[in-house]
């Protein structure tokens, strides 16, 4: 045949190729997409309609500020955070809650909630009953969703179902179950409240009353008496005695003050009119009015009489004597004052005395008081509690009585019946069929292109492929024309590796019509090029593995076959030849209709190997010509390994080839030592 030969290794994909496939496959990739398009709508047009409806419940603290307990403050009101509402959604679609509204609807009986399972065929699912009931609660699960909005309290529950009626009532029946069973929920436990509380207030009574009388018998065995003011005698009575006493003290010193001032007056022989304690005398009070009625006689007769008159003489005489009089009744007012000071000096020193023995009898009873308020605090604390208790037991006992029990729940919005049904929509139906059957089809259109390696072009900026010219024989190879037939050629081992060396073949494709016996001149080939040191790769595709198991040491090694059944990668492929350089890949060890299936991929598998490689020399055995074609590439030459040229195999490959339009195939002969010497000494 006439070979090519690639100025470069590097291919691409060629786009021309992989577009041209998907318009010569219209028509069948339009067929097949009409064919799947039609069968979404049938089955949508006989799809049962399902119908959906959802019914919103809002979490929130329903208290009123009326009727809050008393203590409960905004700030002791229940926190409801992220987790609290997450929980009430599992809540609302626990088993329980399923169950009753199953039974409240009666789910069980309809067709759509029925079912059977592999336990109930073989009778190893329990009772009818049993079994029905949770075939039901499985299917509400597959068609309840319960989510919480996000960023918020609201709780969605979410129904579908065949009967629209029914799409609405089951979501409206969960919501008020979920209600009832909250409300039962506080019930319990204000009744476990009011049932712990009763013996909790008896215990406290008791130990509120043995408090007290604690209290009653310390304070009379140590004397501590309660006075006004819910304090001790004791301390009443030293805080009274301290007042009377700074209250004689004042006294003392005001009588003190006022005895200095009216001494002060007489010894200095100044005027008493300025003393208030003297003028305060009614005695000197009515001396004074002597003495001003006796002036105002002085003063009416001094303008008539002379002051030697006897008259005026005697009035002066009796105004001297008033004058002394007075000073008599101020000394007087200062003795009285003087008394008076020291009657409180007395009643200031005895007070102190009795404020002294006081403190003595405080001070003993200091430790008793410590203990006695011990005490009363116990007693309070127990009193305390026990009105916390009561108070508490009533409100709890009143609600439970009232049935007033606030569920932190409430239906905001109820699901009403649904008029339009959610399934099925023909147009995303068909619209994904229809995409999704021509994305399909062509995708595996081209990759089929791919793997067959027919969208596979030289890389961009390599030389175009040139004809390499068929491969000349020298004139000592004999060549002979039998009855009308293609020209038949024989060369020996050497010659032909020298051939190919020269036409720059990349891919010799070698066929053993006669078995793999004849595959020697294949390996015999791939030594003398390997030994003429260019890089060589022989590929075995025989059944057997014959021709490769010549150059390993075994049959166990992986190969082509675990490579196409993406066993393993291309260096765990690659093997070194025994008696040469030329690298290996044998048929390998993976199963053989796994690799077929993958056949596709061996054309690319070849072009990455002649970018490698200076030569691959690929061994088919007695292979069909039509099977060549995903072994002959650009720049290939196909040969034909013989035993014996004469043989009718080999005669009928050669003609098998000329038709397939391979051209003139070289037949090379596996020589022996003898031979092979003597061709390199024509050579």
């Amino acid at each position: 045949m006439s070979g090519m030969q690639m100025g470069g290794n590097d291919v691409d994909i060629d786009l021309r190729r992989l577009a041209s496939s998907v318009r010569e496959k219209w028509k069948s990739i339009a067929a097949v997409v009409l064919v799947v398009t039609i069968a979404a709508f049938l089955f949508a047009y006989f799809a049962t309609p399902l119908y959906r409806a959802e019914t919103r419940i809002l979490i929130e603290t329903r208290e009123s500020a009326y009727t809050r307990m008393a203590g409960a403050g905004e700030g002791e009101r229940p926190i409801l955070d992220d987790e609290g509402v997450t929980s009430q959604v599992e809540v609302i679609g626990s088993s329980d809650i399923l169950r009753r509204v199953a039974g409240e609807l009666q789910l069980s009986e309809r067709s759509e909630f029925q079912g059977g399972g592999l336990l109930a065929s073989f009778g190893l699912g329990g009772s009818d009953e049993l079994l029905r009931a949770q075939t039901t609660i499985d299917i509400m699960r597959e068609k309840l969703s319960v989510y919480r909005v996000e960023n918020s309290r609201v709780i969605v529950i979410r129904f579908s179902s065949e009967d629209r009626e029914l799409a609405a009532a089951v979501p409206n029946a969960i919501a008020d179950a979920y209600i009832d069973e909250q409300r039962a929920a506080k019930l319990l436990s204000n009744e476990d409240a009011t049932g712990w509380l009763a013996p909790e207030i008896a215990d406290l009574r008791e130990r509120v009353r043995e408090a007290e009388a604690n209290v009653a018998a310390f304070r009379a065995r140590s004397g501590l008496l309660v006075g006004q003011n819910n304090s001790t005698l004791a301390s009443q009575q030293l805080s009274e005695l301290s007042s009377e006493l700074s209250r004689v003290r004042a006294s003392r010193s005001a009588a003190e003050a006022r005895a200095e001032g009216v001494r002060q007056a007489l010894e200095s022989g100044r005027a008493l009119d300025s003393v208030p304690e003297v003028l305060a005398s009614p005695i000197v009070q009515r001396l004074r009015e002597s003495e001003v009625q006796l002036n105002a006689e002085i003063a009416e007769l001094s303008t008539t009489l002379l002051d030697n008159h006897p008259r005026l003489r005697g009035l002066r005489s009796q105004l001297a004597d008033l004058s002394t009089r007075i000073r008599e009744e101020a000394r007087n007012v200062l003795e009285s004052l003087e008394n008076e000071s020291r009657a409180a000096q007395r009643s200031e020193a005895r007070l102190q005395q009795d404020l002294d023995a006081l403190k003595t009898t405080s001070a003993a009873a200091g430790s008793q008081e410590v203990e006695l308020r011990a005490l009363e605090r116990e007693a309070t604390a127990q009193r305390e509690l026990l009105e916390s208790y009561l108070t508490r037991f009533r409100e709890a006992s009143a609600r439970g009585d009232r049935n007033y029990l606030p569920v932190d729940a409430r239906i905001f919005a109820r699901a009403t019946p649904p008029v339009d049904s959610y399934y099925p929509k023909y147009g995303p139906i068909l619209g994904a069929a229809f995409m999704g059957s021509l994305l399909l089809m062509i995708v595996g259109t081209l990759l089929g292109e791919l793997f067959s390696g027919r969208a596979m072009r030289p890389a961009a900026g390599t030389p175009r492929v040139q004809p390499v010219p068929h491969l000349v024989m020298p004139a000592a190879a004999s060549a002979e024309a039998v009855d009308g037939d293609p020209l038949s050629l024989d060369v020996p081992v050497g010659i032909a590796a020298e051939r190919l060396i020269a036409a720059g073949v990349s891919r010799a494709v070698f066929v053993s019509p006669e078995g793999e016996e004849a595959s020697t001149a294949s390996v015999m080939v791939a030594r003398e090029l390997a030994d003429a040191g260019l890089r060589v790769l022989y590929l075995d595709l025989t059944f057997t593995g014959t021709p490769s198991s010549h150059m390993l040491e075994s049959r166990t090694y992986t190969g082509i076959t675990n490579l196409l059944a993406a066993e393993a990668q291309f260096t765990e492929t690659i093997h070194g030849d025994l008696y040469s350089d030329a690298h290996v890949i044998p048929v390998g060890t993976a199963e053989a209709r796994r690799a077929m299936r993958a056949a596709d991929r061996l054309p690319i598998i070849l072009t990455s190997l002649t970018t490698a490689y200076d030569i691959v020399v690929v061994e088919c055995g007695p292979a069909e010509t039509d099977g060549l074609r995903r072994v002959v590439g650009d720049a290939s030459e196909v040969l034909i390994g013989v035993i014996d040229a004469d043989d009718e195999r080999v005669r009928a490959a050669s003609e098998s080839l000329f038709g397939a339009g391979y051209g003139e195939a070289l037949r090379v002969v596996a020589a022996t030592p003898e031979a092979r010497s003597e061709e390199r000494t024509v050579a």
